[in-house]
């Protein structure tokens, strides 16, 4: 039985109480002044904030299920299982990819309550203060930049110490961070045999220096890994629905209501209507929200979402049959994602995590342990370390490209240092080392070739499309191999799986083993009211209609060089006040 199988099978008891949560539309109340498209950081962050207000009536709508008592999602170690091809992953793949010799690479996104956050591996980046800035320069609104968003990071976050109680001086500057708010935060709770080794390249070799907190708004370097861990335990945007959250008496949550349209109510562009399909395969049905729908169905539905509803590009939309509302071809456009591939290393130690995917014995034993304390080497992510790095400022491919960054403090290409590689061979130990370029200059887009709203989208992010990626990436496995051949790391390793001699050789590995690191934005972004491009106004509001809102990872206009589910509760946070604001008397709160 393969390991996610098992996992399935296998239950924990740290999840939502599913009795507190809806399964049939006929428990629903006869009106909501909201209603929600999708429990992922965005719209589970939006629903527990505006039912603060207990007058305010806020229904939530969900494709898939609670999620719930799933042990592969709630123990920190087992996210490496949880995608592609499994339960809680819509399954998505590219087109073909002409960057990676025509590959159709998965693109993982996650179903059900917590949406990707649910899946994903956890790792907590903000990006630079130069990243967010972009955002307020592309959006011409000032508070969306570093200063203006930072307190909604902080209002999102509860960092919290590691389970194993050690000393976490220097490994964090807790002055940027926030201590009481609901997405669990912390560093690694569990010491691996690397640690020390990664510790002493930084007071070896300028080229890597430490980085205190990465969530500072300064990145470069190499530092500990924050991840969304509360205690031991994943922490997704279910913790927005927790059960003393999910208890109020103004917040219903639907399961297995997938969404397929908006629909207009009081003229053809007030689109405060949801069409939804109640349960899988039932019959479909229509909501109206007294103010407003929100989509929050992330940067793959929401796009797929709003050209089924005709907003879009008519040249697309028109050929399907699909009444065109709102002629607008940024809908889609501007998928930006991160891009890269690992090289892995067989080391002279049997202290990697190779052991745990092949002795059922040891893995059986640290979840029994992890059950019990919620300690152990399975209450981390798959790293303990993490690193953003830049090419050099004297690179030669300056004296032909722009820099793709969104700053000269913000950078070109991550390290993940892993101690052990999953899926891992029957075997030796290894060390696994992936390269991602973080500044990509490629940009692709979602779109639809069916009048069907189920019919699977077209995911083309072009990957490695702009030679630029390319080459940080290649620049990046040479970071690596200079990294790994420090004197700390002496007697180590034994051999590279792959020999890599040649730019040629580089390049060709990379084009076979690049992915994405499905950390996409961008598709329904975010732009001045007047400016004749993007989807949604810096009030997040659908351009052209009524009645319409995006707080997702879509509305993000530009791709931070970070991991994307921190701008998306920080997106949220503050989209929830934008909200309050535009309804001062239903809210009656001050912000």
């Amino acid at each position: 039985m393969k390991l996610h199988q098992q996992l399935l099978l296998s239950t924990t008891f740290v999840g939502l109480s599913a009795a507190v949560i809806l399964k049939d539309s006929s428990h629903l109340k006869d009106a909501y002044d909201f209603i929600i498209v999708g429990a992922g950081p965005g719209g589970a962050t939006t629903a527990n904030r505006l039912t603060e207000s207990p007058d305010v009536k806020v229904l939530l709508l969900e494709a898939g299920g609670a999620n719930d008592g799933v042990l592969a999602i709630d123990v920190p170690q087992l996210c490496v299982t949880l995608t592609p091809n499994t339960p809680w992953d819509w399954n998505f793949t590219t087109v073909p990819q002409a960057g990676l010799l025509g590959r159709t690479p998965p693109f993982p996104r996650g179903i059900g309550l917590g949406g990707t956050s649910a899946v994903n591996c956890l790792v907590y980046t903000r990006g630079t203060k130069s990243d967010i800035d972009t955002w307020a320069t592309l959006s011409g609104e000032e508070s969306w930049g570093w200063d203006g968003v930072l307190p909604y990071f902080k209002k999102s976050e509860k960092f919290n110490l590691p389970v194993d109680g050690h000393n976490v001086t220097g490994q964090f500057t807790p002055e940027v961070h926030g201590f009481e708010g609901v997405i669990g935060v912390s560093v690694p709770g569990a010491a691996r045999a690397i640690d020390n080794r990664v510790i002493a390249v930084t007071q070896e070799l300028e080229e890597f220096p430490f980085q205190i907190d990465m969530n500072s708004g300064e990145h470069l370097g190499i530092g500990w890994t924050q991840a969304l861990i509360d205690r031991g335990v994943r922490s997704s945007s279910k913790a927005y629905l927790a059960p003393k959250y999910l208890h109020r008496k103004n917040l219903d949550v639907l399961l297995y209501a997938r969404a397929s349209r908006v629909l207009p109510t009081d003229g053809a562009l007030s689109l405060n209507s949801v069409e939804f399909q109640d349960g899988e395969g039932g019959a479909f049905k229509n909501l109206t929200a007294n103010k407003e729908v929100i989509l929050s169905a992330g940067a793959v539905h929401t796009p797929v979402i709003l050209m089924h509803s005709g907003i879009g590009d008519a040249g697309v939309l028109a050929p399907l049959g699909i009444p065109v509302l709102v002629d607008n071809p940024s809908v889609g456009q501007n998928l930006t994602d991160h891009v890269g591939c690992s090289i892995t290393f067989e080391v002279n130690s049997t202290k990697t995590l190779d052991e745990l995917w092949r002795d059922d014995s040891l893995k059986n034993a640290l979840i029994a342990e992890w059950r019990e304390n919620k300690t152990g080497l399975l209450v981390d992510t798959s790293e303990n370390h993490v690193a953003f790095l830049r090419l050099p400022e004297d690179d030669p491919i300056w004296e032909t490209h722009e820099d793709p960054a969104s700053g000269s403090t913000t950078a070109h290409f991550e390290f993940l240092f892993q101690n052990g590689v999953y899926p891992t061979m029957d075997t030796g130990n290894y060390f696994n080392l992936p390269v991602g370029a973080v500044s990509p200059a490629s940009r692709g887009l979602i779109t639809i070739n069916s009048s069907d709203p189920f019919s699977t989208p077209l995911i083309d992010p072009k990957l490695l499309s702009q030679d630029i990626d390319l080459y940080i990436v290649r620049h990046g496995i040479k970071a690596g191999m200079r990294f790994v051949a420090a004197k700390a790391w002496e007697g180590y390793f034994v051999r590279p799986l792959a020999n890599l001699t040649t730019d040629d050789e580089i390049d060709q590995y990379i084009r076979e083993h690049t992915v994405s690191f499905f950390h996409p934005v961008a598709t329904a972004a975010m732009s001045p009211a007047n400016a004749s491009w993007g989807v949604v106004d810096p009030n997040l509001l659908v351009k052209g209609v009524s009645g319409l809102r995006v707080v997702d990872a879509s509305v993000v206009p530009r791709l931070p060089a970070a991991h994307s589910s921190a701008a998306v509760y920080g997106v949220a946070e503050k989209a929830a006040d934008i909200i309050k604001a535009a309804y001062p008397d239903l809210f009656d709160c001050e912000l």
